[in-house]
């Protein structure tokens, strides 16, 4: 069990198995932190924090808005399939009459969630966060290209691995279709395999919570024992640290991760994490408020725009100064 789902155990008051279950059913949970001081209020719709990546997000805003000095309305939807539940809270943010909405978005093409972000940004702006959401009236989108993100680990492996080369082997475990980054990433991950000698044998996805990855994992590694990598989520990665901590192998796969969590980093300090690109979650949500704060001024709002995009290896340097959220942090829950 990893220290972050014992940290969200003692916020839900109960034990890490039963935190699990409960994260899954898709509550909203309001996370009032304490910044406003301003009048101003901004929410922030994401689709769960049973991903350590948007507890980066989640510090990255608060710092923020402490600056600012206005206050955050956190809702979480449950998880990537729960597009009903992310609506409402749409609607429910027009309702308190914020002066911006930021949306990490469950799905990236859905006509009800595009509708009813056209409905809510006739009323505030609109910012897309992270997640990339087809909707042309969002004012601006904080977050990089996720083919990027899946090409840089495609590129490493490249290199690795040149076309002509001894074949390898590799299997992708990655979020459900309806998330707005999946796509891209594998788009951007086969891309950059094109010239090499890395075959990936299946793609999987599921809601990016621990339990559903690592039940991908154990079936990808039980179909294909002999896989050279397991490219996959940071949950999946984080899934298969622990899955090999308590059941060794005697020749496991190498493990990239396609995106950068608290587990991945220390798995990368440990050298049990090949590697995994990092787009600094925590500064997306830095420049996600600030994008907000140039919502009266739209001639120097940024229409889409993000961090630069750095692959870090087991091997790079400074890994202890990457910035994610601080150990033991959560938000605030009411």
């Amino acid at each position: 069990m990893s220290n972050f789902v014992r940290r969200m155990a003692r916020y839900y008051e109960t034990s890490p198995t039963r935190t699990i279950a409960a994260i899954g059913l898709g509550v909203a949970l309001c996370l009032t932190p304490a910044t406003a001081g301003t009048g101003r209020s901004v929410c922030v719709l994401v689709p769960h924090f049973k991903d350590e990546y948007w507890l980066s997000v989640g510090y990255g805003l608060e710092q923020e808005a402490a600056r600012q000095k206005l206050e955050l309305l956190f809702f979480q939807a449950g998880g990537y399939r729960a597009r009903a539940q992310q609506i409402e809270q749409i609607e429910t943010c027009v309702k308190h009459g914020v002066d911006a909405i930021l949306i990490g978005a469950v799905t990236s093409d859905h006509p009800d969630l595009i509708n009813a972000v056209a409905e809510a940004s006739s009323f505030q702006p609109v910012i897309g966060l992270v997640n990339e959401l087809h909707a042309e009236t969002l004012n601006a989108r904080i977050g990089v290209d996720w083919r990027d993100m899946g090409a840089a680990v495609g590129l490493h492996l490249s290199e690795r691995h040149p076309e002509g080369s001894s074949p390898a082997t590799a299997v992708l475990i990655s979020g459900p279709k309806e998330a707005g980054w999946t796509a891209p990433l594998e788009e951007g991950l086969r891309a950059a395999l094109n010239s090499s000698s890395v075959e990936i044998l299946e793609v999987m996805g599921a809601d990016t919570g621990l339990r559903q990855q690592l039940e991908l994992v154990e079936t990808a590694l039980e179909t294909y024992p002999d896989v050279d990598y397991v490219i996959g989520s940071a949950p999946a990665v984080e899934a298969a640290m622990g899955l090999f901590e308590t059941k060794a192998r005697s020749n496991p796969p190498q493990l990239f991760s396609t995106y950068i969590s608290h587990t991945v980093l220390r798995g990368l300090i440990k050298g049990s994490v090949a590697a995994a690109p990092f787009d600094d979650p925590a500064m997306q949500g830095v420049m996600a408020l600030r994008q907000a704060a140039l919502a009266g001024a739209p001639d120097q709002r940024e229409k889409q725009t993000g961090p630069g995009i750095r692959l870090l290896t087991s091997s790079s340097s400074k890994l202890n100064t990457v910035q994610v959220s601080p150990a033991g942090y959560f938000p605030d829950i009411r």
